[in-house]
C-alpha cells in the first residue's frame, strides 16, 4: 500500500459530488441512527447521534458544502453496483473497471453494549491496483454550525467541533490531512489491501480502526440472527426480508417506530411538498406491529407498544389528548423550521424540519391504534390493568367525537373535513376494542361501545356512498375518490367481494391508477389538500391496491400488478414514499408504510396463489 497525506500526489482531486436521485441509495443504521449512502460512495445524508438529531452530512439536501463523506476509488469508466450482505443491513458499493475491482463495506455497528453511533466504512482493492480518494466533511447542525476540522494528535485521526454541538472525530488506518475544514486522504492500494475508517463521537474510545474487523462481524451476526427469526416462507422471500430488515432499521432502541429516515426529500420534484419525517407517527406504527406481527416478530410488537403506552399513559393524566406523531423521546411538540439555506433535493424549496402536523386532529389514529393494541393482546403481551383503564377512556371519549370534521390520514393543511376514512378507522377503534373486551373479559360499556360502533358504520355506508357513481367518496359532500379507500376491506369493514365495494375499486383503477400505481387523491378534485402542485403515486397505496385485487378474487392481475410493483424498487429492493411518472422515487426514504404494506401484500397474495383460505375475523 502506498501512502500518501494528500499534499504530495499529483493528480487533480475528482469532481465534486452531485446530488444523486433518491433511488440512488441504500441505508445503514444502528436502531439510534441512520445515513444514507449513495452509489457513487457518498455519504450524503446522517442525522446525529439520534434519528431526529441534526444532520452532520447533508449533500443530498444541497451540495457537499452541506456536510458528505466521500469515499471512492479514481477508476476509468468504471461500472458501479450496490448489494447488501445477504440477510443483513450492511452496505457494499463496488466499482468493476478494467484496472481493478474495488469494494467499499458500510455499516453502523451493533457489536457491543448500545452507545453513541459510529460510522464504519472499509475499501478493499479485490483485484488490481487503485488510487483512492476520500473526503469527510462534517457539517454540524444541517449545516448552520461552523465546523471546524483540525489534527487529532498523531495524523490519523481528525477531530470536528462546532460551537454547541458534540464533536466529532474521525480514525482512519491511513494518514490524513486538513483542507478547508474537511479531512482527506488519497492512497494507493494493491490487491488485497484495504483501509478502515471509523467516524463518531471524539470521547468515544470505541472510535478507532483496530476493531473493525470484530464489529463488521458481530454486526453480520446480529442482523442474520434478526432476519433468521422470520416465519415468512412464501414467494418473494429476498423482498419482504429485505422489507423487514429495512423496518427494523427504521425502530428505535426505545420502541419507537420512525415513519421514515429523511426529512425533506421533495413529493414533487422541484415543489413545496418536502416535509420530515423522522418521527413516530401512531398510524404508521401501528401498521408496523402487524407486519411485524405477521412475520413473527413479536418482541418489536410488544416494544412499541411498551413505548406508546407511555405515550398514552401521559396523555390521559395530563392533556388528555393523544398525539398523532412523537418525537423518537416522546417529546410532543416538533415545530416546524425552514431551512432557507438549503436548496433543497433538485431545488424543492421549503426544505422543513420538524412537523406541524403535531397540532393536528386526525380521528382515524385512534383505529389504528386499537387494531395496534388489539393485535399485540391475541400474539403478544396482555394489556395490563392500567393499559386498559387508558383504553377506556380513550374510546369513551370517541363516542363523542367520532363525528367531527378532522384533517384526515393525508393531513390535510385545508379546512377540516369529514372525511371516509377518518370515520372508517373510527369504526376500527370500536370494533377492536369490543372484540378485545370479549376475549379477555375485561369490564367495558358495551352497550355505549356497540351503538356507537353501528353509528358508524350506519353513516359510513348512509352519507359516503355516492349512489350516482356508484362509489364511496373521499369525503362527506364530496365526490371524489381516495387511495384510503383501499383500506376498507383490509380491516374488515366491507367484504372484498360486496358489490359496492367491487364498483369503488373498479372507479379506482379508473381515475387514480397509473400503471399498477395507486395516487392518493386527485389534487384538483381535493380542495382541502391546499397545497401547490401535484404529487407521485403512494407506494402504500399501490400494494394495498394488489392485496385488495387477491381478496377480490382477482389473482391473476394482483399477481401481474405486484411483480410491476417490484421492479420500481431501487436496486436494493428499497422504496420511498411515491413514485413519479416514469416510477422512480419521490419523497422521504425508506418509507415504513410502503414497506409494511409491500409485506401485507406478498404475505396475502402468496396465500392466495398456494390455493389457502382466509378467515373473516382479524
Amino acid at each position: 500500500m502506498v501512502e500518501d497525506n494528500g499534499q504530495s500526489s499529483g493528480a487533480s482531486d475528482p469532481e465534486p459530488a452531485q446530488q444523486r436521485p433518491i433511488e440512488a441509495h441504500g441505508i445503514i443504521g444502528d436502531l439510534r441512527s441512520a445515513a444514507l449512502v449513495a452509489d457513487d460512495g457518498s455519504v450524503d445524508f446522517m442525522c446525529w447521534p439520534e434519528f431526529d438529531s441534526p444532520s452532520i452530512f447533508a449533500a443530498l439536501l444541497d451540495t457537499p458544502d452541506a456536510g458528505v463523506f466521500e469515499l471512492a476509488p479514481v477508476l476509468t469508466e468504471a461500472r458501479r453496483q450496490q448489494i447488501y450482505v445477504p440477510d443483513t443491513n450492511v452496505l457494499q458499493t463496488r466499482w468493476l473497471a478494467e484496472e481493478a475491482v474495488v469494494v467499499i463495506t458500510d455499516l453502523m455497528p451493533i457489536c457491543d453494549a448500545p452507545g453513541l453511533p459510529r460510522l464504519v466504512r472499509r475499501v478493499e482493492v479485490v483485484q488490481g491496483t487503485a488510487e483512492i480518494r476520500l473526503r469527510c466533511r462534517v457539517r454540524h447542525d444541517y449545516g448552520r454550525s461552523h465546523t471546524r476540522a483540525a489534527m487529532a494528535g498523531d495524523s490519523r485521526s481528525v477531530r470536528f467541533d462546532a460551537a454547541d454541538q458534540p464533536a466529532l472525530r474521525l480514525a482512519s488506518s491511513v494518514p490524513l490531512a486538513v483542507e478547508e475544514d474537511s479531512a482527506i486522504a488519497h492512497f494507493r492500494l494493491g490487491h488485497g489491501e484495504h483501509a478502515d475508517f471509523v467516524l463518531g463521537a471524539d470521547e468515544d474510545a470505541r472510535v478507532r480502526v483496530d476493531g473493525s474487523v470484530q464489529c463488521l462481524e458481530e454486526t453480520q451476526a446480529f442482523w442474520r440472527d434478526w432476519i433468521g427469526r422470520s416465519n415468512y416462507r412464501g414467494r418473494w422471500r429476498e423482498m419482504v426480508n429485505r422489507s423487514a430488515l429495512a423496518l427494523k432499521l427504521l425502530t428505535s432502541r426505545s420502541g419507537a417506530i420512525l415513519a421514515a429516515a429523511t426529512f425533506g426529500l421533495p413529493e414533487t420534484p422541484g415543489g413545496s411538498r418536502n416535509w420530515d419525517y423522522r418521527y413516530s407517527w401512531i398510524r404508521d406504527s401501528s401498521f408496523t406491529v402487524y407486519a411485524f406481527m405477521r412475520l413473527g416478530y413479536v418482541d418489536e410488537a410488544n416494544a412499541y407498544m411498551r413505548w406508546i403506552r407511555r405515550q398514552v399513559s401521559e396523555c390521559c393524566e395530563t392533556s388528555g389528548k393523544l398525539r398523532i406523531l412523537y418525537g423518537i423521546d416522546g417529546r410532543q411538540e416538533l415545530p416546524e423550521e425552514n431551512l432557507a439555506h438549503l436548496r433543497g433535493h433538485g431545488g424543492a424549496q421549503p426544505v422543513r424540519i420538524g412537523n406541524q402536523a403535531y397540532e393536528q386532529v386526525q380521528l382515524d389514529i385512534y383505529g389504528e391504534l386499537l387494531d395496534a393494541v388489539y393485535l399485540s393482546n391475541k400474539y403478544g403481551e396482555a394489556i395490563s390493568h392500567e393499559g386498559w383503564q387508558h383504553v377506556v377512556r380513550i374510546v369513551d371519549a370517541l363516542c363523542e367525537s367520532w363525528n367531527e370534521p378532522d384533517v384526515g390520514i393525508w393531513e390535510m393543511r385545508g379546512e377540516k373535513q369529514h372525511f371516509l376514512h377518518s370515520r372508517l378507522m373510527c369504526w376500527v377503534a370500536f370494533d377492536r376494542a369490543i372484540r378485545l373486551a370479549t376475549k379477555r373479559s375485561l369490564p367495558a360499556p358495551f352497550g355505549r361501545w356497540d351503538a356507537a360502533r353501528a353509528a358508524v358504520h350506519e353513516d359510513i355506508w348512509k352519507h359516503f356512498w355516492d349512489p350516482q357513481r356508484e362509489h364511496f367518496v373521499q369525503s362527506l359532500g364530496s365526490h371524489a375518490l381516495d387511495g384510503s379507500m383501499l383500506l376498507m376491506p383490509l380491516v374488515r369493514f366491507v367484504s372484498a367481494t360486496d358489490p359496492r365495494w367491487l364498483s369503488t375499486l373498479d372507479a379506482i383503477e379508473q381515475h387514480l391508477l397509473r400503471d399498477g400505481m395507486v395516487y392518493r387523491y386527485r389534487t384538483a378534485d381535493t380542495p382541502s389538500d391546499n397545497l401547490a402542485g401535484e404529487e407521485g403515486a403512494f407506494a402504500a397505496c399501490s400494494f394495498w391496491y394488489v392485496e385488495c385485487l387477491a381478496r377480490a378474487g382477482r389473482t391473476q392481475q394482483a399477481h401481474l400488478e405486484f411483480e410491476q410493483l417490484l421492479r420500481y424498487a431501487n436496486p436494493l429492493g428499497l422504496y420511498a414514499e411515491e413514485f413519479d411518472k416514469h416510477g422512480h422515487h419521490l419523497g422521504n426514504t425508506p418509507q415504513a408504510l410502503t414497506h409494511l404494506a409491500l409485506i401485507s401484500a406478498a404475505t396475502y397474495l402468496d396465500r392466495t396463489l398456494n390455493g389457502g383460505t382466509t378467515l373473516w375475523k382479524p
